[in-house]
């Protein structure tokens, strides 16, 4: 795809104390922001002239786990020697809204910043979960967007951030999806393209000023929980990790296994795929009236909508199901240890 130089501009809008612009984006591990975040910087320099840099932090890279990434803009007479995590962003991308419960991740926004969060909620309804002021809020249905193009989140975020950073060239990104992905899966371009055009169209943005809390915000590093002075015994765990509060609800993309008791013959195909065990059973008897294990329902807290569980099923009794607001909350089967 050609790009018009004439109409590219290398000029910031807005600056911190380096030159730089700065983008952070809040995420979990299978929404993309890792290659979003590449796709980002390389747009802006490859097809726009910015110098740029990015890279991302994650852990295991399992599915669900969070996942941060970093994109700094500077002019071209700007060099980037600053290769740390981005601490006070201008924009900051909330890819699924249970983040705000478990996240900093507003942590550091810059006065007058912006965040885009993939959420059916208003910007005002956000903004009162986020407590940010003196701020602009963009919110839009990423997810619906993606699974109505069958394309994925980040696109659907590329497309807001362009709209949101005064800078960016929808061009340009959509010149980079092509370039991206047309060499090894071609037939996702189309709607990735439609995606990151839906994005730019159907975020909406809000801005909150307070008057009290004008003056200039200042960033503080967290500093360590524990030092010399308040150190604990060694050896111990003083955050364990608990089963009870696992919660794997926030990697779902859109879709999750629907169970239907009527058909189900209890051959435990589905149990045996599941990398997360989110099967209940009871002890029960067969058509025969004989003892066996019967499959009851599915605990949907530890469900992260793979659905390997639907491809296993020779009934038909797992199926995959559009995810409603809630639906996993109140069609949740508890396993018996949590009861």
């Amino acid at each position: 795809m050609a790009i018009d130089s004439t109409v590219v501009s290398t000029q910031l809008p807005i600056k911190d104390e380096y030159g730089f612009f700065n983008i952070r984006l809040e995420s979990i591990g299978g929404f993309g922001a890792n290659i979003a975040g590449k796709m980002l910087a390389e747009a802006g320099v490859l097809y726009q002239g910015f110098n740029g840099s990015n890279f991302s932090s994650y852990g295991s890279e399992k599915k669900g786990s969070p996942v941060k990434a970093f994109i700094r803009f500077a002019e071209p007479s700007t060099e980037i020697r600053i290769s740390s995590p981005i601490e006070e962003p201008h924009i900051i991308c909330i890819f699924h809204e249970a983040l705000i419960r478990t996240e900093p991740v507003v942590s550091g926004l810059r006065k007058g910043g912006v965040v885009i969060v993939n959420t059916k909620k208003s910007p005002s309804e956000i903004q009162k979960e986020l407590k940010v002021e003196n701020a602009t809020i963009g919110t839009f249905d990423a997810m619906t967007i993606a699974v109505e193009t069958k394309s994925r989140v980040n696109m659907a975020f590329l497309g807001a951030m362009c709209r949101a950073s005064g800078f960016l060239n929808a061009d340009a990104l959509k010149a980079m999806i092509t370039d991206t992905f047309t060499k090894k899966y071609p037939a996702t371009v189309p709607g990735n393209l439609q995606c990151f055009d839906r994005g730019a169209a159907e975020v909406v943005f809000e801005t909150f000023v307070s008057p009290d809390t004008l003056e200039t915000r200042t960033f503080k590093r967290p500093g360590p929980l524990f030092g010399y002075m308040n150190a604990v015994p060694g050896g111990v765990i003083v955050n364990p990790g608990n089963m009870a509060k696992k919660d794997l609800s926030a990697s779902r993309q859109g879709f999750l296994p629907g169970f239907n008791r009527d058909t189900c013959i209890d051959c435990a195909q589905c149990d045996m795929v599941c990398p997360d065990f989110c099967f209940v059973w009871e002890k029960g008897v067969d058509k025969r009236g004989r003892p066996a294990m019967n499959l009851v329902g599915i605990d949907y807290q530890y469900c992260k909508g793979c659905l390997k569980c639907v491809e296993a099923c020779p009934t038909d009794a797992l199926q995959d199901l559009r995810e409603a607001d809630d639906y996993g909350k109140e069609h949740r089967t508890k396993h018996n240890y949590w009861r």
